[in-house]
């Protein structure tokens, strides 16, 4: 069986800016490209899995959420492969979901698709809806204060089961 990462975009990835549309804002965290070399070079297939209710709400296309993402491909410079599978949950809060977190389908259908073992998988993310959406697929859920939370916020909103973490790299390190 695989083993695999869930990965917030905004927050996690790259600095949120509420609602990003425009590729040319799109700023990496710092640490994060070493990171996702790290993860790629210790087997873990790589999954985005990022709530874009700006498209639900009108305020930009998935056109634009895809060319932000291209432009973080780009920045990273690791490959336009990087990622086994994308997950783009275009739904505002207000509309039915399919696959807007904490709904755990997107997790769940790569978990059959790619025979991942969930105790080998993580999610990893800024908000209470990334880590409820991995411990709803039955995954671990890390938590990191890269986002709009920091260690005191995120005392009082950790959902039980889920850990802490500074940012994405200190988790990896746990990893090796």
């Amino acid at each position: 069986m695989n083993k695999a990462l869930f990965l917030d975009r905004d927050g996690t990835l790259i600095l949120d800016k509420d609602y990003l549309s425009d590729p040319a804002g799109v700023e990496l965290i710092s640490g994060v490209t070493d990171a996702l070399k790290t993860a790629r070079d210790l087997g873990y297939l790589l999954f985005l899995f990022t709530n874009q209710s700006g498209i639900g709400r009108g305020y930009h296309t998935i056109d634009d959420a895809q060319a932000c993402n291209q432009r973080m491909l780009e920045l990273l410079d690791l490959g336009a492969d990087l990622f086994t599978a994308i997950c783009i949950a275009p739904e505002s809060p207000e509309q039915p979901s399919e696959y807007r977190k904490p709904s755990p389908r997107f997790i769940l259908e790569m978990r059959a698709k790619h025979s991942l073992d969930p105790q080998q998988c993580w999610m990893i993310g800024d908000r209470e809806s990334d880590l409820e959406a991995g411990l709803n697929g039955n995954i671990h859920s890390i938590a990191v204060c890269t986002g709009k939370y920091n260690h005191a916020t995120w005392q009082d909103k950790l959902p039980q089961g889920a850990t802490l973490h500074e940012d994405f790299g200190a988790f990896l390190k746990t990893l090796t």
